[in-house]
């Protein structure tokens, strides 16, 4: 059986672009609203005011491995559309604990749209996997430039929607979450109903590993720590980052905007990031994006200002696509297709229980050491990342190798 054309994968990452820019739109409203609405829920202790968007970053955690099960068993349109529905009930969860005013159902409502997030967190492997081996990094840029478009929809949707339901603030924004579902949904249907002639390409008849066999492969291991360090310290700073810009005395819009400036700074080097991938290689633009993180962190140490706040939320976003696709790819080239399950599944598992962890501590900290901890505790762990690429790139070639 015959690999994919590059055509044929094109069409399959420009499907999933849209879809990611439409249903990947519901991530950013649950992340700059969640803390702000748990804010407004809660009593006198503000300190859990976070744990909303923690119950998203855990839905999509827990949803990582039945995601991945679901798309092998149903297919990409099918299984996709599945991952649509699961976010269409969080927004109504959602919805419906605001007008009850009730703070732990609206945690497990934005739980819910982590689970569909689970789904879209594949369409980044599903774009990889259905093209030739030249065009796998192309393709995952493909796919994460539909979120430049989440930059704009996602905020715009938030600055237009949070009093559509007053005097409930924010129940018509997650309302809205169901007509981004909908609309993902149709979207979707355009995928092929059978998975990609590359899921039967070269290695594909090549017997399963054990996990451990996989995980322990320096490659993977090393881009499993950059891809958590990045999207961990990326979660951190931003789920604090619009409690901070309230907490200074700027208006929710320009906290908004300031998340909007942020998203697009994540998705829109996507343009061009797989061309510098292929020009200069996955892990020094893994590095590259990590001295982005630390960047950050030295213009957020250095006042208070709105523009400080905006630029280091852009240093954020930019970091955070130069390490998250480089560490994607370098992950991508470490296991056969027989293993894209256990692979994957236990990659962004791991992934988003160290995000959800962090989303959660971000709201503790913030509340008790302030914005400017949030931003301290980049240097050790983005230090920690360099260092492990640093070991990598000292190891032999043939260590790096996937092995039948």
């Amino acid at each position: 059986m015959t690999t994919a054309t590059t055509r044929d994968a094109r069409r399959t990452a420009i499907v999933l672009a849209a879809a990611q820019a439409i249903v990947g739109s519901a991530a950013p409203i649950a992340i700059s609203v969640g803390g702000l609405a748990g804010f407004y829920l809660l009593g006198a202790d503000k300190s859990l005011a976070t744990a909303p968007v923690t119950g998203f970053t855990i839905g999509v955690a827990l949803g990582a491995v039945p995601a991945a099960l679901v798309l092998k068993r149903l297919g990409l349109r099918l299984g996709f559309m599945t991952g649509t529905g699961m976010t269409a009930a969080g927004g109504l969860v959602a919805t419906l604990a605001l007008f009850a005013q009730n703070f732990w159902l609206f945690a497990a409502g934005l739980a819910l749209i982590g689970i569909g997030n689970a789904f879209v967190q594949q369409f980044r492997f599903a774009a990889a996997e259905s093209a030739p081996a030249a065009f796998k990094a192309k393709a995952i840029s493909f796919v994460l430039a539909g979120g430049v478009l989440t930059a704009i929809i996602g905020p715009q949707i938030v600055i237009f929607t949070r009093e559509l339901m007053a005097p409930v603030m924010f129940a018509g924004t997650f309302a809205s979450v169901l007509g981004i579902a909908a609309v993902g949904a149709l979207i979707l249907s355009a995928l092929p109903k059978r998975q990609p002639e590359a899921h039967a390409s070269a290695g594909a008849n090549v017997p399963a590993r054990p996990l451990r066999e996989i995980v322990r492969q320096p490659k993977y291991a090393t881009g499993l720590l950059c891809g958590v360090g990045t999207y961990a310290l990326m979660s951190f700073v931003m789920t604090g980052a619009p409690l901070a810009m309230v907490g200074c005395g700027f208006s929710t819009d320009q906290a908004m905007l300031g998340i909007s400036w942020h998203v697009m700074a994540m998705f829109a080097p996507s343009f061009f990031t797989g061309k510098l991938i292929a020009r200069f290689g996955k892990e020094r633009i893994v590095a590259a994006g990590l001295v982005l993180l630390i960047g950050c962190a030295v213009v957020a140490l250095s006042g208070i200002a709105l523009w400080q706040f905006w630029t280091a939320l852009v240093l954020l976003g930019i970091g955070w696509n130069f390490g998250f696709i480089g560490a994607t790819a370098m992950v991508a080239e470490t296991y056969h297709p027989s293993e894209k399950g256990r692979a994957l599944g236990f990659h962004d598992f791991v992934l988003f229980s160290t995000v959800a962890f962090a989303s959660f501590m971000s709201g503790l900290v913030y509340n008790f050491a302030g914005w400017e901890m949030l931003n301290w505790i980049i240097f050790p762990v983005g230090l920690a990342c360099l260092a492990s690429l640093a070991v990598l790139a000292l190891r032999p070639p043939s260590i790096l190798a996937v092995r039948d």
